[in-house]
């Protein structure tokens, strides 16, 4: 059967924002007087802030109040970002092609739904855009567990089967292939070797095999 429908995580495959939400994360983290480092969010791209900014808070020894880290976090990040943020090469092209083939499209973001809809707006691709958009507060368990993406494909009325994933992330590789979609892995975030699993891979959507949307 070919395909019927296309979800999209957003950083890393719509919008490059890694390197903005990390500047916050860092900046809050050292206004609660740490000193972290790069490295120390590498494990947790791709599962929400929860864990991102949760995650290297753990590791030295830092007890935070999650829904307050969070809110600073964002208020640091929408300044970064402001006028600043654009889609990715082929991110146009692309969803008007799955638009011209007439199939649904989605974002299953792992992020809160504050940073999904600022992203969004700043690269010109608003929620109306897309048939649904998911993000990570509406789920109970986050990537790798497949759930935001058989939500996804439920809110669209497709079996995941008939869905294909675009993912940069280990995490969403690892959801994708549990979820039962085909997935094609951008290498935008991490290098090939380490997005095992997927079906196609592409340097950015600009690059995506043509077969992607034929199988």
């Amino acid at each position: 059967m070919p395909v019927k429908g296309v979800i999209f995580d957003m950083d890393g495959v719509l919008v490059d924002s890694e390197k903005f939400i990390l500047a916050a994360a860092m900046a809050f983290l050292k206004e609660q007087g740490l000193n972290p480092q790069k490295k120390d969010f590498l494990p947790f791209v791709g599962t929400g802030e929860d864990r991102f900014i949760g995650g290297p808070a753990e590791k030295y020894g830092l007890k935070l109040d999650l829904k307050k880290a969070k809110a600073r976090t964002y208020e640091l990040y929408g300044r970064l970002v402001r006028g600043r943020l654009k889609p990715l090469p082929g991110v146009r092209k692309f969803i008007k092609l799955c638009k011209s083939k007439g199939l649904k499209i989605a974002v299953a973001s792992s992020a809160d739904e504050i940073k999904v809809l600022t992203n969004l707006l700043e690269i010109k691709l608003p929620p109306e855009t897309f048939n649904t958009v998911i993000n990570g507060l509406q789920v109970k368990n986050k990537k790798p567990s497949p759930e935001i993406f058989l939500k996804a494909a439920k809110e669209m009325n497709l079996s995941p089967f008939d869905c294909l994933v675009v993912e940069d992330a280990v995490s969403g590789v690892t959801a994708a292939k549990a979820a039962g979609a085909k997935c094609l892995a951008l290498t935008t975030t991490f290098p090939q070797k380490k997005l095992k699993g997927a079906d196609w891979f592409a340097k950015n959507l600009a690059k995506a095999p043509e077969e992607v949307l034929n199988w």
